[in-house]
């Protein structure tokens, strides 16, 4: 909230974007309401329709202060709210919801650029759901982890992976009610979303790419592997991932570059945007995804990333994220940049233990960047928080959600 009100006092147009059901449509009415915002959302047919008709005059036509909801299926009226704020310029004028990333729009991101301010909403984070404030990227950076003990999580740690981050899938009773409700979701986001945004002949392929996703999640992107299953070229089954990518449920995490190192892949890797959808598509609950324990440490990789980018979105500086890998095997799993002075590592492990073998990528990125790294974090379901050495620490994942871990003993 406190993003939101900052972004609405000096930009004239203001999107919140993310996966449907995430809270966007909540989280703009509960501001807006208080500020004399009227509301309008395209998913009602005549709202959409006069706008598509008549852009121009639909934008002329409306209040002083908007909310426009599920912008995304209105695409036609960007350039008429680019025109309406270049007449009349004054912060907080629209506010905008939208469940496609119009960063992967050029034409759309384009038309605003200079006008509209981006805030991105994710399912909820751990932290949010025990009504904490994190505190493991302060620590990160600022290299300050105190030993601490505290007790490994086990099939819990399962169990919250599969539950996933969505507010109506975790008001769900039971793990079946849960599974249901996100497969539910998947089917109405490809019939509903996917299908305005591209002409997919199999509309069916979709789901189908993603489960197979799922189970690659945490790995480099090969998308020949993604074609095998299916009839399609290598260039279609790419565009679909770009499309999937665009509703929020893939994320493509960049390779982290230096100059002093020139044996470094530059493949991204592909992670499930929520592991609640990747459990469901996979057909796996919390205990069976726990006795699979090499999806589980892919998918608690993709956990963990996902709930740092949650942490790093309500910070006041930028934090960018990739992943470190080269040529011979040696990699990191997180790659945290913050500007240009600063850059951290994280390695992810779903086993209890930790070993000095375990930092050994950590050590190689600590050796590229060199005076800018500040420190390499093991997060594993383990008891102890430790040193391994200047800027290298094993740290219980718990202590994502449970900043007093990160406290020192008084």
């Amino acid at each position: 909230m406190p993003l939101l009100e900052e972004a609405l006092a000096d930009s004239p147009i203001v999107l919140i974007h993310g996966p449907r059901q995430c809270g966007k449509t909540t989280l703009a009415r509960a501001l807006g309401e208080a500020r004399g915002y009227t509301y309008f959302s395209f998913d009602d047919v005549v709202t959409l329709a006069a706008a598509e008709v008549d852009p121009v005059g639909f934008v002329a036509e409306l209040p002083a202060r908007t909310i426009l909801d599920e912008v995304q299926r209105a695409p036609g009226l960007f350039t008429s709210l680019k025109l309406a704020v270049d007449r009349h310029r004054s912060p907080g004028r629209f506010l905008l919801t939208g469940s496609a990333n119009v960063m992967l729009v050029p034409t759309l991101a384009d038309s605003l650029a200079g006008r509209m301010e981006i805030l991105r909403l994710s399912p909820l984070a751990q932290c949010e759901l025990s009504g904490r404030v994190p505190r493991f990227l302060e620590c990160l950076f600022a290299v300050s982890f105190p030993s601490r003990r505290t007790e490994r999580l086990g099939l819990a740690l399962a169990e919250r992976v599969a539950a996933g981050g969505y507010p109506a899938a975790l008001a769900r009773a039971t793990a079946r009610r849960r599974m249901l409700w996100y497969r539910n979701y998947i089917d109405a986001l490809v019939q509903r979303d996917v299908r305005q945004f591209s002409r997919i002949a199999s509309l069916d392929v979709l789901p189908r790419l993603l489960a197979l996703a799922a189970g690659q999640t945490a790995r480099l992107l090969n998308v020949s592997d993604l074609a095998g299953p299916f009839h399609l070229s290598r260039a279609t089954i790419r565009d679909y991932v770009t499309l999937l990518e665009r509703v929020f449920l893939l994320d493509e995490l960049p390779p982290w570059h230096t100059n002093r190192l020139s044996r470094l892949i530059k493949t991204p890797k592909l992670h499930v945007g929520d592991t609640g959808v990747a459990c469901a598509l996979l057909g796996l609950d919390g205990e069976a995804l726990n006795r699979d324990r090499v999806v589980l440490g892919s998918l608690v990789e993709t956990f963990v990333y996902q709930e740092l980018r949650r942490h790093a979105s309500w910070t006041d500086e930028e934090v960018t994220f990739c992943h470190f890998r080269d040529k011979d095997g040696v990699e990191v799993d997180i790659v945290l940049e913050r500007g240009t002075q600063s850059v951290a590592g994280v390695e992810v492990k779903s086993g209890s233990t930790v070993t000095a073998s375990d930092f050994r990528g950590l050590r190689k990125l600590r050796e590229a960047s060199a005076e800018r790294f500040t420190a390499g974090v093991v997060l594993y379901d383990g008891e102890t928080t430790a040193s391994f050495g200047e800027g290298l620490y094993a740290v219980p994942i718990r202590s994502l959600w449970e900043p007093e871990l990160l406290l020192p003993l008084s």
